[in-house]
């Protein structure tokens, strides 16, 4: 999410002179941005395309096939609320000499986050406010149309999906941790990669609804129909990268300071990341990340896979991250069902927000460019970049391309060319269409890529007609994997797929061909398939974190994704009475795992009778330990509430409810611990609070936030006048950029300035304002003398100064430090800590200034200030 700074606000009349002077098509050159600045390898020419003239604060951006740049500007920002800022513009360089010539506005949308560009299609997603009351009232997926080509959308957008975020917290956030980036994979579906706003009731164009409870990654047919949660457990994702293979990488997002950091996944269907309630506690359950990267803002992302571009950056996902003001190359190595990685510096861009590429392998990138948390008309700019040898090489009209010509480019080198030739192909209909792409996918003598390609093109054109035709490819052992998924692909055309294939498809040598069978096997819907699903081995390495202690949450765990998939697809099943049977047998461990999630009386009752028919003292623990997961679970979510930057991981709920068998398990639980010793009773103690059950009896509850206080008198610091406070804020950049400093002599201040009041540097210690262990992964020198010297200007999300209002006419104002569905806890300016129950809140308001004094730092000579400053960006944890 894009990290943007609430102090800078611009007059309408700037804002609206701006967008008035996009309405029709000009053709000219974009102004150079004087603060245009970019680094990359030798081998890589990067120019500047467009200026803060054209694209101020791009939020997106897309480019067509053929090279034209469709830009997101956000003029509302991360954290605005004010509708009519936004637009697509779209520009055009004519003469391909790397600078854009044409431009218009092709549309106007608030917020937009996410653009792609497919023949006379533009999809776009974006907040949605009421033309009443001026308010955010959701987000959207629409599409605008463009058939005369003239560069401006025909008429009004058409949506596709409605309501997918959150209105409330739009509202009163903005579209900061809401749904963001858009890619089409080789299958033909639109990924959306939906920031832990999550939504409620979201409508595709066939009426269906759909809710999820925090972040993920969803799909939806170009059409707008059959949208589906593709994968669970994200934080903050702001876009995803898909590979020719339709493995899907996205990097997380976080500016918050709670310690979360940026963590680089491969996201498998049906999978199960776990933030924020699984990820530190109960990393047994989930599918961890390939890497912590420390501090930093994920946003926009590419698989790049284009002839034209060097081998050493090819082949790879690329992820930009706005706080870090850098491009990545992540070299992806394939680890069984999953992948190994190890990231590399590629493109800096000072907070770069996007990047994607066109069919001559041009690649654009947008750079906000401290545009702030509310947009900036004076900043922003995008670049092009190719490789030193890279010639101009058009890309063809697919409208006028033959059937020959078509099929030619979806066997191409070119990922672009197979995308936009397939999507292309779908629309000549005809027996000789799906005859032609069918050879693709039989011709054993080409590319794996170009046959996979053709196989998910031939998949959508020829519907169920070509299922027995995909079922022959399930016998190729290159093709098996690709087939099993293109067969279960769509739920809407299941009738006549087979299940055998997918069962001795969990018997094949490669677990790759295993991973798929199993997530195929759950989208069948087929109850034979239980007794194959819970013969998937568990890994002896399967355990659950000691207590109090966090997880493997970001170690590659290859070995537990076989089981981990088996156990979401029983879920999906509702495999109870097998797993009930299967306990005490030699699937005992997968089928226990799997009645975690399944809160049917049915389960509980089968546990219960389990646990007094086996003397097997392991296997009763783990009964009690299922039992007791069970007596809770999570609210059904209305959309209602949000657990906010800094929600409560401890799990395996955040906002638990008991249901009707809770009564059941509570009296089974209790006899039991009334039988047990001393040291019997110590498990339930354990069980008690590690699932928050909160049976008074049992004991061994999370103790209450500590009330520590740390005083400093920050009046008389900040009253002291140094050189710091005599000096103007650009003399003092001017000195400091110059100066070192000593980090020794820093960590000193840091403490004696009163910055521990609210902040925290290492991790274990008492959560505070914003979290400074990794503030030098998230800011520069720049920026972080910048926030101390004017504290409102760069207030980092999640640490604006919040206000509440209590029962008893009691008001708290500090930083939110800790927030679970029952409480929160707040830390003011003093160091005092403060737990107030939800239930007696009586408003919420968060301020636009923040709780950090200014003048903190007067009393400081530069030198004194520069080590400071040196000390905090030395903070990369």
């Amino acid at each position: 999410m894009l990290k943007i700074s609430l102090s800078l606000f611009y007059p309408f009349l700037i804002v609206f002179g701006f967008i008035q002077k996009l309405d029709q098509p000009h053709t000219l050159k974009s102004k150079p941005a004087s603060t245009i600045s970019q680094e990359g390898p030798a081998e890589i020419k990067i120019s500047n395309f467009a200026g803060p003239d054209l694209t101020p604060s791009p939020a997106c951006l897309a480019v067509a096939p053929t090279g034209e740049v469709y830009v997101g500007v956000d003029m509302i920002g991360s954290l605005g609320k004010e509708p009519g800022k936004g637009s697509i513009v779209r520009l055009v360089d004519s003469n391909n000499d790397g600078k854009v010539d044409q431009h218009t506005t092709f549309a106007q949308v608030d917020d937009p986050r996410g653009i792609i560009s497919v023949g006379d299609q533009l999809f776009v997603m974006h907040t949605t406010f009421s033309k009443e009351t001026k308010k955010a009232s959701g987000m959207d997926l629409v599409v605008f149309e463009d058939k005369n080509h003239d560069g401006i959308a025909d008429g009004p957008s058409k949506p596709l999906i409605q309501g997918i975020s959150n209105p409330n917290f739009l509202q009163s956030r903005g579209t900061d941790h809401a749904t963001n980036g858009i890619r089409m994979g080789i299958d033909g579906w639109i990924y959306i990669a939906v920031g832990d706003f999550g939504f409620h009731d979201a409508v595709d164009r066939s009426g269906k609804k759909l809710t999820m409870l925090g972040g993920g990654i969803v799909r939806v047919r170009p059409d707008g129909t059959e949208m589906e949660v593709y994968t669970h457990g994200m934080r903050n994702i702001y876009d995803v990268a898909i590979d020719p293979y339709m493995n899907i990488f996205t990097r997380g997002n976080t500016n918050d300071g709670g310690g979360w950091n940026i963590r680089f996944s491969h996201q498998i269907q049906s999978g199960e990341y776990g933030y924020p309630v699984l990820f530190q506690h109960f990393t047994d359950e989930i599918i961890p990340a390939l890497v912590d990267l420390g501090g930093g803002s994920g946003t926009g992302s590419l698989f790049l896979d284009e002839p034209t571009w060097p081998e050493k950056y090819n082949h790879f996902p690329l992820m930009a991250d706005w706080g870090r003001s850098m491009l990545y190359v992540h070299r992806v190595t394939p680890d069984g069902p999953s992948f190994r990685q190890k990231d590399e510096e590629f493109i800096k861009l000072p907070q770069i927000t996007d990047v994607d590429v066109d069919g001559s392998g041009r690649m654009y990138l947008s750079a906000w460019d401290g545009a702030g948390y509310s947009g900036n008309p004076d900043k922003g700019f995008i670049v092009r970049a190719v490789p030193a040898n890279w010639t101009y090489k058009p890309f063809p009209d697919l409208k006028k391309a033959s059937l020959n010509q078509l099929t030619d480019l979806l066997k191409s080198e070119s990922a672009v060319a197979r995308l936009y030739a397939q999507q292309e192909l779908l629309t000549r209909s005809g027996k000789k269409t799906t005859e032609a792409i069918w050879k693709i996918t039989a011709n054993k003598s080409l590319p794996l890529f170009a046959r996979v390609a053709g196989l998910y093109t031939y998949a959508q054109a020829a519907g169920e007609k070509g299922t027995a035709d995909i079922v022959k490819l399930t016998q190729e052992n290159d093709l098996r994997e690709f087939a099993l998924r293109a067969l279960s692909d769509r739920k809407t055309r299941l009738t006549g797929v087979p299940t055998e294939p997918f069962l001795q498809g969990l018997k094949d040598p490669s677990v790759r061909v295993q991973t798929a069978a199993i997530v195929s096997l759950g989208r069948l819907g087929r109850p034979e398939a239980i007794p194959a699903l819970l013969q998937i081995k568990v890994p002896d390495s399967f355990g659950a974190p000691e207590k109090n202690t966090e997880g493997p949450h970001a170690t590659p765990n290859p070995a537990i994704i076989p089981a981990h998939l088996a156990v979401r697809a029983l879920v999906s099943l509702h495999a109870v009475d097998a797993c009930v049977k299967a306990i005490s047998t030699e699937n005992s461990t997968l089928a226990l795992w799997t009645l975690r999630y399944l809160h049917d009386p049915k389960a509980v009752d089968g546990l219960i009778n389990a646990y007094q028919q086996t003397k097997d003292k392991k296997i009763k623990n783990q009964i009690l330990i299922t039992l007791s997961r069970l007596y809770k679970k999570e609210a059904p979510y209305d959309g209602s509430w949000w657990w906010g930057t800094r929600p409560d991981s401890h799990g395996p709920y955040y906002k638990a409810i008991t249901w009707e068998a809770s009564p059941k398990i509570e009296k089974f639980l209790k006899e039991e611990w009334s039988k047990a010793d001393a040291a019997g009773k110590q498990l339930y103690a354990d069980l008690n609070s590690r699932h928050r059950m909160e049976i008074t009896e049992f004991g061994g509850e999370d103790s209450v936030a500590a009330n520590e206080v740390v005083k400093v008198d920050l009046d008389k610091i900040r009253n002291q006048k140094g050189q710091i406070g005599k000096t103007s804020i650009e003399d003092v950049m001017l000195a400091i950029a110059k100066i070192k400093g000593d980090p020794v002599v820093g960590k000193g201040l840091f403490a004696r300035q009163g910055c521990v009041a609210c902040h925290s540097i290492k991790k274990g210690e008492t959560l505070k304002g914003p979290f400074m262990g990794q503030i030098g992964s998230i800011m520069n020198r720049e920026q972080i003398a910048e926030s101390i010297l004017k504290p409102n200007a760069s207030i980092s999300q999640g640490f604006a100064t919040v206000t509440i209002t209590a029962k008893g006419d009691k008001t708290y104002t500090g930083f939110v430090s800790e927030e679970t569905a029952d409480k929160v806890v707040m830390r003011n300016i003093a160091g005092q800590v403060f737990t107030i129950k939800t239930s007696d809140i009586v408003s919420r308001k968060e301020m636009e200034t923040s709780m950090m004094p200014s003048g903190l730092a007067n009393a400081l000579s530069y030198e004194e200030f520069a080590s400071l400053v040196t000390f905090l960006s030395e903070q990369k944890k």
